[in-house]
């Protein structure tokens, strides 16, 4: 797949709202340009189930809408509810063809099962952006679902077997699986959330190890509802002895939603852009560069000092201080470096470690992807049985500047 970069170098805010697991919820959906469900759309998948979803989300307003299955969504497994269907469904069994052709044939969403394309938005009124985006369903086996791996080997679906051309057996190994995730993606879609991110030590090392590589502008997940929120990667590259193309996670930064209140009109925002006090993802076509910088700031505006925040900390603020462990203080999102002590005083440019000539990769035009936003948007906050209720998230609004296409 060739790369999504604007051949005018251009970039335009493109509002992404995400969410996930929703699981036969309808709610309220704010504005966007794109909405990204990252799957559990449903409890288990029957017809009626899997159609009101769709009536929902077709009816919602954006140009682009971008769906994958979840564990949860059993008759979109057709290998899974062939065998396993009648513990689900006994009296009255799903046609899982009828199912599928649900978002298959959904003149508004984009359904990836294991997959990826190019999303380009073209009305006149838009951001008129475009970007990559791969979707999978996949998450590691826990209990009897659907789309599940145990870590060493997956029984792919038949329907993500056809469109991969790249293994000879329908049984591959976990880390093979994720491999699969090409590497010019600029936003990956997944159920599951990656290890250590967003996952209440639930997420899939495997994946983990493949977003070192890819380090797409965005990854958005759900299938942890206790993991809902957004971190913010920062990667460098690995010291000797490491895959020349793997990074490291080399700090994070944990966002506190603005606006929790799920009473509350006001967006759960996560403003990704360069506007006035932000500092915008660093992803570009080349490794990034200290010339032009003043102070911490590059010519381009990008504060490549990994201290500011998602909800951008005051740059006056005498208290910011590294710390270890994925600690917010003061209810302010605060730079996590895995494995540091506490440090005092704001982060300077001395913190910045480019790549250097013993660790960089063969493809040069990769190595400016050094950040990556990870956000967990499951929107029921609660496991089953929801003792005390169903309680709810609200939508995480991600603004991101992506390249212009005309």
């Amino acid at each position: 797949m060739a790369s999504s970069s604007s051949t005018s170098g251009q970039t335009r805010r493109t509002r992404i709202v995400c969410i996930s697991d929703t699981h036969n919820s309808t709610i309220k959906l704010p504005k966007g340009d794109v909405l990204i469900h990252a799957g559990d759309l449903t409890n288990q998948g029957s017809y009626s189930e899997l159609y009101k979803a769709i009536q929902w989300l077709e009816k919602a307003d954006f140009e682009a809408k971008i769906v994958i299955a979840g564990n949860h969504d059993i008759t979109l497994d057709s290998s899974f509810y062939q065998e396993h269907g009648p513990t689900f469904h006994n009296k009255n069994p799903q046609d899982t063809t009828e199912c599928l052709e649900l978002l298959t044939s959904s003149p508004t969403i984009t359904y990836l099962c294991h997959g990826s394309t190019k999303i380009r938005l073209t009305d006149p009124k838009g951001p008129r952006t475009e970007f990559s985006v791969f979707g999978s369903p996949y998450s590691p086996r826990n209990g009897l679902w659907a789309f599940a791996y145990d870590g060493k080997a997956v029984d792919l679906n038949p329907s993500a077997a056809q469109a991969s051309t790249d293994h000879g057996s329908q049984e591959l190994t976990a880390a093979s699986l994720w491999s699969e995730i090409p590497l010019d993606t600029d936003i990956l879609v997944t159920h599951t959330p990656p290890r250590g991110n967003c996952d209440v030590t639930l997420g899939c090392p495997f994946l983990k190890k493949r977003l070192s590589k890819v380090r797409p502008r965005l990854h958005v997940c759900g299938h942890v509802h206790p993991g809902r929120g957004v971190e913010r990667v920062r990667w460098e590259p690995g010291s000797a002895g490491h895959d020349v193309d793997e990074y490291l996670e080399a700090s994070v930064e944990y966002w506190e939603d603005p606006n929790p209140d799920i009473r509350s009109a006001k967006l759960s925002l996560v403003d990704l852009t360069a506007r006035g006090d932000n500092r915008a993802v660093v992803f570009c076509s080349s490794a990034p560069s200290t010339a032009g910088m003043s102070g911490g700031i590059p010519s381009d505006g990008q504060l490549l000092a990994p201290y500011v925040s998602c909800t951008p900390l005051s740059l006056q603020d005498s208290e910011r201080r590294i710390v270890a462990g994925p600690t917010r203080l003061d209810g302010q999102c605060r730079l996590v470096r895995p494995g540091s002590g506490v440090a005092s005083g704001p982060a300077t440019l001395d913190d910045i470690q480019l790549p250097t000539s013993k660790s960089q990769e063969s493809n040069t035009s990769r190595r400016g992807r050094c950040e990556t936003c990870i956000v967990n948007c499951a929107i029921v906050a609660t496991n089953w049985p929801h003792t005390g209720g169903r309680r709810y998230n609200k939508p995480i609004v991600v603004d991101f500047d992506l390249p212009v296409w005309a």
